[in-house]
């Protein structure tokens, strides 16, 4: 699975021939978010409202 960014500890990362609907992997220490490409919201994952407002921004 290939790194797309790496920010502030925070990484995204995107499986090729994932599950629907279409998104992305958000890792932050020991938490994990799934984010919609569509509409960028967190759809699954406890990652902490910090984190997750660094990856919506």
């Amino acid at each position: 699975m290939p790194e797309i960014a790496r920010f502030y500890g925070i990484i995204i990362k995107l499986f090729f021939g994932d599950h629907p609907p279409p998104h992305f992997h958000a890792v932050y220490g020991e938490h994990i978010g799934l984010f919609s490409i569509d509409t960028i919201e967190m759809i699954e994952g406890d990652l902490p409202s910090r984190a997750r407002n660094l990856v919506v921004e």
